[in-house]
């Protein structure tokens, strides 16, 4: 009995070390946001369907004022993907084999690590399903990399809502990591601003009532957008202050933000009476039951430099909205 027992503590105690291990062995991911390793062939790298792939890299980000790709982009082939790549948080693989497919994987190698997977049995295939799956590459990175920020921020020192009069006020939650500054909290309008070398990254919460059909259909957004920031927002010229840029039609499209109904849009912001512009991305949130919108905005302040990554983490942080 006594060796019986033995035995199975042996075996307790060897499984322990064996999960051990394996858990050690998934080490933390490497690379930054917005940065895809491309893993396939060099020869199919400078064709048709690396010609595919940097069609869908390329293609401009809405709302920025200079031409930015979606990704930063290094490229390895599929041989000598090894221990010194496999760390990587975002990889496109992309091969010939016996199937065609797309898949996504998650945490492989490292953690937190996202891998989208293409496979084609001819180059044909792979064209194909490149161009079906062309706006999933995307959002699968974009999604990802969303959760990683708002992770990093849950590990830092959040603004708790009741530090803000207007979350309480507004009865909302919003993940802020208190790097950002308070520069205004009315009850009623919230603006934070964080700053960093080469410019401002800002942050906006109001909320205005649901008069008509307008409002649900998002028509008025333009409009209230302007109204604040004639009364909060001014510039550095007197009788100037910021709105939407006349000159470029923002894009707006229907999503969905704490189970409700949002309209996404993304464009570019100017003075009145002033020369400075720049880039936004406004969430307006249809909470029917409380019979109002709620608005989550951020934009940056960063003349002649990329804004990209900033307007991203802005992104990651309005989308920790929720209602109460």
């Amino acid at each position: 009995m006594q060796r019986v027992f033995s035995i199975l503590l042996l075996l307790f105690i060897t499984l322990s070390c064996s999960n051990k291990k394996e858990k050690l062995i998934l080490g933390s991911s490497n690379g930054s946001s917005n940065h895809v390793l491309i893993v396939m062939d060099p020869a199919e790298w400078k064709g048709a369907v690396g010609d595919s792939i940097r069609n869908i890299i390329r293609q401009p980000i809405l709302g920025l004022p200079q031409p930015e790709n979606q990704f930063k982009v290094s490229q390895v082939s599929t041989k000598d993907f090894d221990e010194l790549f496999r760390n990587t948080r975002n990889i496109l693989y992309i091969d010939l084999g016996k199937n065609t497919d797309f898949r996504t994987k998650k945490d492989v190698y490292a953690t937190p690590q996202k891998i989208v997977q293409i496979t084609g049995v001819t180059e044909k295939d792979l064209l194909a399903e490149i161009s079906k799956h062309k706006k999933d590459i995307v959002q699968e990175f974009k999604k990802s990399d969303i959760k990683v920020i708002q992770n990093n921020f849950r590990k830092e020192s959040l603004w708790k809502d009741a530090e803000l009069k207007t979350l309480e006020n507004l009865n909302i939650e919003l993940e802020i990591p208190r790097k950002y500054r308070l520069v205004e909290d009315s009850g009623d309008f919230l603006w934070m601003r964080r700053t960093y070398t080469k410019g401002t990254m800002n942050l906006l919460v109001y909320s205005y009532p649901i008069s008509n059909e307008d409002d649900l259909n998002g028509e008025n957004i333009t409009k209230f957008r302007d109204s604040i920031g004639q009364k909060y927002i001014p510039g550095t010229k007197e009788g100037s202050y910021m709105i939407t840029e006349a000159a470029y039609t923002p894009h707006t499209f229907e999503v969905t933000l704490d189970g409700k109904k949002t309209y996404e849009t993304k464009g570019k912001w100017e003075l009145f009476n002033d020369f400075l512009a720049g880039p936004f991305i406004n969430y307006t949130v249809l909470d029917k039951a409380n019979n109002r919108i709620i608005v989550v905005e951020g934009f940056t302040v960063a003349p002649m430099s990329e804004k990209r990554d900033q307007m991203f983490e802005l992104e990651a942080i309005l989308k920790t909205l929720k209602i109460k």
